[in-house]
């Protein structure tokens, strides 16, 4: 990558008129910067989250500074295919373009809890869910191509996929055992499932969409409500103590996501299937063994595939 990402801010990001941008979890921390930012530049923002309610507080939010702003709320609840697929479906019949889809919602360190689809709930939410959305919307997205910009997806993970079990990387015979792995390992798991998904969707889709994933940093939002449900009360404080000494800010944690997303520079650089840290650095080094491997994304695409179509009864 150009040694001048690293520069990137939100006045970089290029006029987005005419683009309609899908974010996961859109609706806080991160998420919702991305939304505000993307608005500013004349997108077409679909928030896509759980809750109506805080979904509405925060476009409020958005149209209080953006009077014009182009936002509409997509209900999305990850750890339920078939809501997700309920949506997806709603979506492509409404017949609107996509062009940039970006996977961002998720859970992290959680307590051990099964989805309403009795899969445990951080590999639902943070990898499961996300897996059917996109390829539910990939026949929206391909037909979004155009001569001066490919559609993009990027898929929002975590160094913390470095947390991932060893040496499998994910347990597929374990994903439910509530005994396997700790809190830690279940997210990284599904962190790495992120990078492992954008490998095996660049494999069969990068000649026609820019596929990326990304790191945002250590940012300080309510992913943290996860580690305090397991942990206790005490946790928070040591949170705003990491803040104070260096986790970052919701607004700089949504410029490496925002950059994945909207740089001219992904196609200069024909930047495809990359691992970007904060901020927008391409850090190939920044990945494990286990998220660099073919043959674990082939086998994470089989399983999530076969495990989907058995829930949704298909």
């Amino acid at each position: 990558m150009s040694e001048t990402s690293k520069h990137f801010t939100v006045d970089a990001i290029p006029d987005l008129t005419g683009k309609v941008v899908m974010v996961t979890g859109g609706n806080t921390g991160i998420g919702y910067e991305m939304c505000l930012e993307l608005a500013r530049k004349g997108a077409q923002v679909v928030m896509a989250s759980r809750s109506a309610d805080r979904a509405a507080a925060a476009i409020a939010r958005i149209k209080q500074q953006l009077p014009q702003a182009s936002i509409e709320f997509m209900h999305l609840q990850l750890s339920d295919l078939h809501q997700v697929q309920k949506a997806s479906s709603e979506y492509i019949a409404s017949g609107k373009p996509l062009n940039i889809l970006i996977n961002n919602a998720g859970i992290m360190a959680s307590p051990f809890k099964l989805s309403m689809d009795g899969i445990e709930e951080q590999f639902a939410t943070n990898h499961v869910g996300h897996f059917l959305l996109t390829t539910a919307l990939l026949p929206v997205l391909l037909k979004s191509h155009d001569d001066k910009d490919m559609p993009r997806i990027v898929n929002v993970s975590s160094n913390y996929h470095n947390k991932a079990p060893l040496p499998q990387g994910i347990r597929f015979d374990k994903i439910n055992d509530p005994g396997d792995q700790d809190i830690w390992q279940r997210y990284g798991q599904s962190k790495l499932s992120n990078i492992l998904f954008s490998n095996a969707l660049n494999k069969r889709y990068g000649d026609r969409i820019y596929i990326n994933s990304v790191h945002p940093g250590f940012v300080k939002t309510e992913l943290t409500r996860g580690p305090t449900a397991s942990y206790g009360a005490w946790f928070t404080p040591l949170m705003w103590v990491a803040k104070a000494i260096g986790a970052i800010s919701s607004q700089q944690g949504a410029l490496t996501p925002l950059y994945a997303a909207t740089s001219p520079d992904i196609v200069k650089n024909n930047a495809k299937n990359r691992y970007f840290v904060p901020i927008a650095i391409d850090s190939p080094e920044g990945l494990t063994d286990l998220a660099k491997s073919d043959d674990l994304a082939e086998q994470l695409w089989k399983f999530t595939d076969k495990l989907v179509k058995q829930k949704l009864g298909l």
